[in-house]
């Protein structure tokens, strides 16, 4: 796919970004080699859990330099900068379908099961769901480490990687305070539309695009004034992001996504769409979607519980809200005086990001 004028190219980008991230984890195993297997073990699963994706968080990496610094002096190292935010998000990810006790991500066992089907396969002693947990917790942690590594060894001058690891730093502070107002929202059992919006914001929109771009842009000198005109058009895109990623975690196609169908209600995700719904749908409705929140499902009880959402009319108002948000950005985007190369790219990525289907 090319987004935007036709001078850049995504998959390409994409590879270059991978070739990037491999390297990275090359080198890291090389300095595990003492360790022996299971060392070896824990890096397989690192190499995985960057596998794949669309790579959204280092597009907009790239771009927010480019806008500032549309001739990029060094690839190399604009690329490792850009892979540390896919392992922040790889960490992420990790811990996330920990918590919410996921099966499956992009079709394939959550990094828990994949290391507690290990443990069992192996027949080792000791509980294989909880050394399943104690591996992905290891594993979030190290990622995350590396990802503030990898952004410090980028290859830029400290001029350069100071601003935006200060930026990196706050990124990380809100991912992980805003999963845990989602955990805590979750074991509340309830959550406003007020409420779920700002879970949204701070687990997921922020660390999305807003603040990839303000790395991108920082590496390449960008000012306050800089940073706050990239806001404008990377919060609200990525407010938009996210509750398309809310509709899918609902409404998606199982062989797109990769999660089982409804996922979202099964974890009992107390999202905006959610909200609304409860807030819309007939009292019998409304509290038969509460009280099946967080519970197993069947295929048919996941359909019934889709349709009181969509007959409350919370689907179609998330889906105007989308659309509201993306004109937003595009129009901060527009309003913001950045290259203009740059610009029509990151246009592209904000219908790339909002339309998907995956």
């Amino acid at each position: 796919m090319v987004i935007g004028d036709g001078s850049w190219d995504d998959a390409r980008f994409r590879s270059g970004l991978d070739a990037s991230l491999s390297a990275f984890l090359d080198a890291q195993a090389e300095r595990l080699v003492p360790l022996g297997a299971d060392a070896e073990r824990l890096v397989a699963e690192a190499r995985t859990a960057v596998a794949g994706g669309k790579k959204f968080r280092a597009a907009f990496c790239h771009w927010g330099f480019r806008a500032v610094e549309p001739d990029v002096s060094d690839e190399a190292a604009l690329l490792r900068a850009c892979g540390s935010l896919e392992l922040l998000h790889a960490s992420a990810l990790a811990h996330d379908d920990l918590m919410d006790a996921s099966d499956t991500r992009r079709g394939r066992p959550a990094t828990h099961r994949a290391f507690e089907g290990q443990h069992r396969g192996a027949g080792w002693r000791g509980d294989a769901e909880q050394y399943g947990a104690a591996a992905a917790i290891l594993l979030g942690d190290l990622l995350l480490g590396w990802s503030d590594e990898l952004l410090r060894r980028c290859g830029f001058g400290w001029d350069r990687v100071g601003p935006a690891l200060e930026v990196f730093d706050l990124c990380r502070t809100e991912v992980i305070a805003g999963q845990f107002l989602d955990v805590s929202v979750q074991a509340r059992g309830r959550a406003d539309v007020q409420a779920a919006m700002t879970v949204l914001r701070y687990k997921s929109a922020k660390y999305s695009i807003e603040r990839p771009l303000h790395v991108g842009a920082a590496l390449a000198g960008a000012g306050p004034e800089t940073l706050t005109a990239l806001s404008a058009f990377g919060l609200p895109l990525g407010e938009a992001f996210q509750l398309r990623d809310d509709l899918l975690g609902v409404f998606g196609d199982p062989a797109t996504t990769g999660k089982p169908a409804g996922d979202d209600l099964v974890e009992g995700k107390r999202t905006v769409l959610v909200a609304l719904a409860l807030d819309a749908a007939p009292p019998a409705d409304a509290a038969l979607l509460d009280r099946s929140l967080g519970s197993p499902l069947t295929p048919a009880e996941v359909q019934r519980l889709r349709e009181i959402i969509a007959a409350s009319g919370a689907h179609a108002q998330v889906e105007d809200v989308i659309t509201e948000l993306a004109t937003i950005a595009v129009t901060g985007l527009d309003a913001a005086a950045l290259d203009p190369g740059a610009t029509e790219v990151l246009r592209g990525l904000a219908e790339a990001v909002t339309q998907r289907v995956l």
